[in-house]
């Protein structure tokens, strides 16, 4: 497949407002409603939470700083919202213990979600025994149903064979979801990452779900990565067990289609984190 042309398949909204708004309530139940601002307030959490439970449907699960998971889950208890939040976070260094035990202070807190950094520094630097022993690590504090995702930072690899090989890393240590990126970095999600590593989970057989995160804010935006979910994994894949966006900015965007059936790819905010 020739995978540069297919990136430049033109995405074009589809006339009819139920249409719209089919595809914006399916993308809605797919978010991880995030807020790592580094100046976060808990101010900022309670509006969160609330946001993520709102009229037109609950996101997936919010996903914050370690600091905040305690006030999330006691927002969100008795919600179908979960609570993510993430650790060696965001530069992804290679200290496991002191991940380990972010980790685990972070579910007896609450989380019901731990998305962790890949070493990509050291992986590409060729330490891959490092990579290794801290999914490995984390992997084993996170017992089900807590879930594991792998950020890998996939904008800053030079070619879509590290992509692929980090994200078979991720999938052979027991990753839950692989996912692209923290949202700190200049280059986030991309259409080409995320199809190296839909194909990649497709290839293994294990039951892997995928993340998109970071630069995710319109409705267009999100139905690009969920049209290459169906074209590559199947049409009745992508659900919240499977697929996730990371994002700031996309709910408000989401909420307007939901309201008013129009696409017209913008937002109301101009967030960049994740």
């Amino acid at each position: 497949m020739d995978h540069e042309a297919a990136d430049r398949t033109p995405v074009a909204s589809p006339d009819a407002p139920t249409d719209i708004v089919a595809a914006a309530r399916r993308a809605l139940a797919l978010v991880d409603l995030t807020d790592l601002d580094e100046h976060c307030t808990a101010e900022a959490i309670d509006t969160l939470c609330r946001r993520a439970d709102g009229p037109f449907g609950h996101t997936a699960a919010v996903c914050v700083w370690p600091a905040f998971v305690g006030q999330a889950a006691r927002l969100l208890a008795g919600s179908p919202v979960l609570v993510a939040t993430v650790v060696n976070f965001p530069a992804g260094g290679t200290d496991v213990a002191a991940t380990v035990s972010q980790t685990t202070q972070a579910l007896a807190d609450g989380a019901d979600e731990i998305d962790l950094v890949l070493p990509y520094t050291a992986f590409l630097a060729g330490d891959v025994a490092s990579a290794e022993a801290m999914v490995s690590a984390v992997r084993a504090a996170v017992v089900a149903p807590a879930r594991l995702k792998v950020i890998l930072e996939t904008g800053g690899y030079p070619d879509q064979d590290a992509v692929r090989r980090a994200a078979r890393l991720a999938i052979e240590q027991g990753a839950d979801f692989v996912k692209t990126s923290t949202g700190k970095t200049s280059a986030s999600a991309s259409v080409e990452a995320v199809r190296t590593m839909l194909t990649e989970i497709r290839e293994s057989g294990w039951p892997v779900g995928i993340k998109p995160s970071g630069g995710i804010r319109t409705l267009d935006d999100a139905r690009t990565y969920l049209r290459l979910a169906d074209e590559i994994m199947g049409e009745h894949w992508a659900g919240p067990d499977t697929f996730r966006f990371g994002a700031s900015g996309l709910l408000d965007a989401l909420e307007s289609a939901i309201e008013h059936g129009v696409g017209d790819g913008t937002s109301r905010s101009d967030a960049t984190t994740y």
